[in-house]
């Protein structure tokens, strides 16, 4: 292939580029669980030289660096709310460490001439970069669970997908998959039986890299496959200007009428996410942190106890940054998979609770992560017998969920982590048994800890849709827990009555004038007294995003009840 005139190294312009962007730049190692963030300080296009910064310790240095080679994620997004997003993969590249300060280090990388990769086999991996992109499906379970994901590069062997953190809780390393599909923005195709090789999360995006190796390839399918590869490789060439004879796209990446379509769906869902606060965000990240958590959890046996420590940290700064703002924040979860939605829900309204009675006990932090990690279990569970926890369960497969306590105390078992006394107490404690034999030595205070979240766990279950189980409005939730829950404490009950009345912020709340609201603020009554007005059910396709305070609430009605948003087709309030 020609090559520029320019005498710019390639990698580099192509590292330029995704730069200009808000980005992260991030270290990674099979041999270390999480990746290391690192600050650029400088790059050289001409001798393809990348200095990095990174704060870690000796020993953590060390296990990111093998040989005197380093690999790296670069992730960017033109816009820091935007979730279209470039990744640019780069693995062995050379690299000298120089130690600054204790705890400071300067990495000088030599970055390779070409984007592409010789593999063992004497193949060409192809990155897909600036803008270069194709849809992967993969089935996981035939007939049964599929899964969705971005290529982010192809070659003859194999190819890695990018996919939704969400997505990871039925993706075992070594799986062999009956279908993968790709398809290219013109509407070809490639469909193939594939290997899970590896998987790990991607950089900070919610999103995980999932390495699949092509198995039992056909000679048609073959054939198909260089030709594949090979305009794969003219498309990269074109994007980077390698080659002064590529004058246009490859045919293979002009978006057909399906893809445009799509493209369009992407950038409107895009936009709407573009409008959330950064308490939105951060109880966002909080999800795709506890995603991430259950991966290294499940995949490689290890408990990513800085991951889970993090995610408790954030909910305890969260709630005493602005407590009202988080409670409507915490309504964005309904986005997301069931299990992290109550995890994350139930350690908020905890934290919230707890805090309020006193902030400075010293079994908060303990409780909380016991709380976070309580749903885990279930997402343990999930294999052949239950291939996925979004859809409606038969009744073996909820009999068989009914045990993931134990899924996850078996799994803290086999693991090398140790849980405080606190923290095991409130797993085993948190489902609705029977407490009077008090096992352990932990003061009462544990206990009266335990004996308030059954409370905000069963009452979030009873306010959201499990199953196919409708979601009840506060109201009937609040009595069904009294009349029917014996083992509940009813002054437990009463004070989260009181805190959070029977119009919780993050509801959604229907006026008599026919408009549709979320529930921003309550009085000390526990009245709405600042709303969000989304819908007008008398003008069903007109979308609405007005403010009112207190004194404008009559000129949408007097407030009729509590409602599921889904029932309206409503989705996740933007602050």
């Amino acid at each position: 292939m020609p090559k520029n005139p320019s005498s710019n190294n390639v990698t580099a312009t192509v590292i330029r580029s995704l730069l200009q962007h808000t980005h992260q730049v991030s270290i990674v190692s099979v041999n270390h669980t999480f990746s290391l963030k690192a600050d650029v300080l400088d790059l050289d296009i001409k001798t393809g030289q990348l200095t990095l910064e990174t704060q870690t310790s000796d020993s953590e240095i060390n296990s990111y660096i093998e040989n005197n080679l380093i690999s790296l994620d670069i992730e960017s997004t033109k816009n820091l709310l935007s979730y279209d997003k470039e990744t640019f993969s780069l693995s062995n590249i050379s690299a000298k460490v120089t130690k600054l300060d204790l705890s400071l280090y300067k990495i000088e990388c030599q970055l390779p001439e070409s984007i592409f990769i010789k593999e063992k086999r004497g193949t060409i991996r192809i990155p897909f970069i600036l803008g270069m992109h194709a849809r992967a499906n993969i089935e996981i379970y035939p007939n049964e669970l599929n899964i969705s994901g971005k290529l982010r590069n192809l070659s003859i062997g194999g190819c890695m997908l990018d996919i939704p953190l969400s997505d990871t809780n039925a993706i075992t390393v070594g799986k062999e998959l009956s279908g993968l599909t790709i398809e290219f923005p013109n509407g070809e195709s490639f469909h193939a039986e594939g290997k899970i090789k590896h998987i790990r999360p991607l950089g900070y995006f919610g999103y995980a890299a999932l390495g699949i190796q092509f198995i039992n390839l056909t000679r048609t399918q073959l054939e198909l496959l260089f030709r594949l590869t090979n305009e794969a490789e003219r498309e990269a060439a074109y994007q980077t200007g390698m080659s002064d004879t590529m004058a246009s796209h490859s045919p293979l990446f002009i978006p057909g009428a399906k893809e445009k379509n799509t493209l369009l769906k992407e950038n409107n869902e895009r936009k709407r996410k573009a409008q959330r606060t950064a308490m939105e965000r951060g109880v966002v990240e909080l999800a795709h942190q506890l995603q991430a958590g259950l991966m290294y959890l499940k995949t490689q046996n290890v408990f990513p106890a800085e991951i889970f420590y993090n995610c408790v940290d954030t909910i305890r700064y969260l709630v005493e940054e602005n407590r009202k703002s988080f409670l409507l924040a915490l309504s964005l979860l309904r986005e997301e998979v069931e299990w992290v939605r109550h995890s994350i829900q139930v350690s908020g309204y905890l934290a919230d609770m707890l805090l309020s009675r006193d902030p400075h006990s010293p079994y908060i932090r303990e409780t909380l992560l016991g709380t976070l990690l309580h749903s885990l279990g279930k997402p343990l569970l999930v294999g052949p017998q239950i291939p996925t926890l979004k859809s409606n369960m038969t009744p073996t497969q909820k009999e068989i969920l009914a045990n993931h306590r134990d899924a996850l105390l078996e799994k803290i078992d086999h693991i090398e982590w140790n849980p405080s006394e606190i923290c095991l107490t409130v797993i085993e404690k948190s489902e609705k048994t029977n407490k009077n034999d008090k096992e352990t030595d932990i003061e009462d205070k544990i206990f009266e800890f335990v004996d308030i979240l059954l409370v905000v766990k069963e009452i979030n279950k009873l306010m959201h849709s499990r199953n196919g189980t409708p979601p009840l409005p506060p109201i009937s939730a609040y009595r069904k827990v009294h009349v029917e829950e014996k083992l509940i404490n009813k002054s437990h009950l009463v004070e989260y009555i009181q805190i959070y009345g029977l119009y919780p912020i993050g509801s959604l709340a229907k006026y008599s004038g026919g408009y549709l609201a979320w529930i921003k603020d309550i009085d000390k009554k526990g009245i709405p007294n600042k709303v969000k007005v989304v819908k007008n059910l008398k003008f069903p396709e007109a979308t609405f995003n007005s403010d009112l305070n207190e004194k404008d609430l009559p000129q949408i009605g007097r407030l009729e009840e509590v409602v599921n948003p889904s029932d309206f087709g409503i989705k996740a309030p933007i602050i």
